[in-house]
């Protein structure tokens, strides 16, 4: 299934929506409602997290419903259901209650270090490192941004991004697939020369990082992802676009840290909750710090169109915009 967080047309208030076509929608709570799930939220605007611990044990059976909803949606409409049309696009889960962004892609980790004058470290081979960024930060698709004052080296990365569908704890790395509600896309804009004056201090990123970042358009449900699941790896094509030329390309299969462990790791002694964020790192290659500013026409500038594509979950774009004055 995908899922989002819609501006209907016509609407005021954004929605949790699954998709039933390429452009139709319906509000999570009615869809729900109509194939007979129970302890639904009262309030039919609940947030899409809300929903998540509801849909994760009916991932494949729902999925089936909205392949053959052609037949499903004509009873739904004369039950009086209606159908969405999406006017914007919000973060899928609008604010997390944690966003944890690991470090897990072996050659960014690298690169970036040698860029900095260091070598690489074992203590990393062994530990799944993650920082907290800014839940209030997040941004949706088609958002515009600008660089954090003081910043002229804006970056964007390209990461895949997993959704935690229920609550957890200690979860162990064999159980971990249990919990993720799916996939979606994000783009951890990072403002270099803030970021690496601070982490000189050694903690950290903060100011670099907490500004903004882009996450969706959807979160597409594990379920649609099981032949691209090989026991703890996943493999999906990811690239990046900036002004319509291609600078990035990466696989989610080349993570050295799988998200299973990042999954443990997180939950190890903490509370996860349905809609928490967990952002894979930076794909090899997947920023200007990687590729050189030399190399790619500079840092991100006022006017630039960045587009991040994953396989199966479509394209995130963000514009970037100028300071305001």
């Amino acid at each position: 299934m995908r899922l989002a967080t819609i501006l209907p047309e016509n609407a005021p208030k954004p929605i949790a929506a699954v998709a039933v076509d390429k452009q139709n929608w319906i509000a999570l709570h009615p869809f729900l409602s109509f194939f007979g799930a129970k302890d639904l939220p009262e309030n039919p605007g609940a947030p899409l997290e809300w929903f998540l611990p509801i849909l994760l044990p009916r991932f494949s059976e729902l999925t089936r419903k909205v392949n053959d909803w052609p037949e499903h949606g004509r009873v739904f409409e004369k039950k009086g259901g209606k159908t969405l049309r999406a006017r914007r696009f919000f973060p899928p889960v609008v604010r997390p209650s944690t966003f944890r962004d690991f470090y897990a892609f072996e050659q960014h980790v690298r690169t970036a270090r040698q860029r900095r004058g260091l070598e690489m470290i074992q203590a990393w081979y062994e530990i799944p490192v993650f920082y907290f960024s800014n839940p209030n930060s997040i941004v949706g698709n088609d958002a515009e941004i600008f660089a954090p004052s003081g910043s002229n080296e804006l970056d964007y990365e390209l990461e895949l991004g997993l959704v935690i569908g229920k609550r957890g704890r200690n979860i162990a790395p064999a159980q971990a697939w249990d919990y993720v509600a799916g996939f979606t896309i994000i783009n951890d804009f990072s403002a270099r020369d803030l970021q690496h004056a601070e982490m000189e201090v050694g903690l950290g990123p903060a100011k670099g990082k907490d500004f903004a970042s882009a996450v969706g358009p959807l979160l597409v449900t594990r379920d649609e992802f099981a032949d691209k699941i090989d026991r703890e790896t996943i493999s999906l094509e990811m690239r990046a676009r900036l002004n319509g030329n291609q600078l990035s390309w990466g696989n989610s299969s080349m993570l050295f840290h799988s998200f299973p462990r990042m999954v443990a790791q997180a939950s190890r002694d903490a509370d996860l909750f349905p809609g928490d964020l967990i952002g894979s790192g930076t794909v090899g290659a997947g920023c200007i710090l990687e590729l050189g500013p030399e190399n790619t026409g500079g840092w991100l500038k006022a006017g630039d169109v960045v587009e991040l594509e994953i396989e199966r979950i479509g394209t995130l774009r963000t514009r970037i915009g100028t300071r305001p004055g």
